[in-house]
């Protein structure tokens, strides 16, 4: 399938900002995930419930409270552009901030188990023998929780990639700046006698959906191999 510069421009933008928006969830993912799963604290149950917030909020209310949030003249929007020049609003770096939001609960939650998964005596046998905590949790705990890691990153892609409402509530749906597949199949959709272009981006959004997720799984049971889990 030839794709016209217009479908293309769409397939880069989404996997650009899929990509970017999942590389800066990777070191919060971890955060996150260590945390919920290794310590026990006051409000641990409503920073899960925050973090999750997003699987089960209409996603044009996760969209429009980005707006209000970080909108040109929202509390942390005029903050940013004030102090640094940097606009999230009817711009890419919005929908890789509105692509990071959704995605997060995935790659927090497949992080998470991972870690659970590590028994807690590798650590701690570790520990004993004079390793600082970071060390510890640098050579052993991030190892063992590669597939986690793995499963967790290219699930947040492929949520990134299929991202709409809340792209299109937070940064419109503008052609070469936030315009992504799902964007452009809306457009075509709207367009009379463009039901063949729609279909089109449906099959390639598939596509490209499906290859994620065979990718995620062969490397995830190929680390799983490496460790020794099968």
């Amino acid at each position: 399938m030839v794709l016209t510069d217009y479908e293309l421009a769409a397939l880069l933008l989404s996997l650009k900002i899929a990509l970017i928006a999942s590389v800066c969830l990777l070191p919060i993912g971890i955060g996150l995930g260590w945390l919920l799963a290794r310590k026990e604290f006051y409000g641990k149950s409503l920073l899960d419930g925050i973090i999750h917030l997003p699987l089960v909020l209409p996603p044009v209310v996760v969209g429009y409270l980005l707006l209000v949030l970080f909108g040109s003249q929202g509390i942390f929007g005029r903050a940013l552009q004030n102090a640094f020049g940097i606009s999230f609003a009817f711009n890419w770096h919005g929908a890789v901030l509105a692509a990071a939001v959704v995605s997060l609960p995935l790659m927090v939650r497949s992080i998470r188990l991972g870690i659970m998964g590590v028994d807690p005596k590798f650590e701690q046998a570790a520990m004993t023998l004079g390793a600082k905590p970071w060390k510890v949790f640098v050579t052993i705990t991030l190892p063992l929780t590669l597939p986690g890691l793995i499963s967790g990153f290219l699930l947040a892609f492929a949520r990134s990639l299929g991202e709409f409402g809340a792209t299109i509530t937070f940064v419109s749906n503008i052609p070469g700046e936030t315009q992504t597949i799902p964007l452009a199949m809306f457009s075509f959709l709207e367009t009379p006698g463009a039901e063949f272009q729609a279909m089109r981006l449906c099959i390639l959004a598939i596509v490209i959906a499906l290859s994620s997720l065979f990718i995620s799984e062969l490397l995830s049971r190929k680390a799983q191999r490496n460790l020794g889990y099968i």
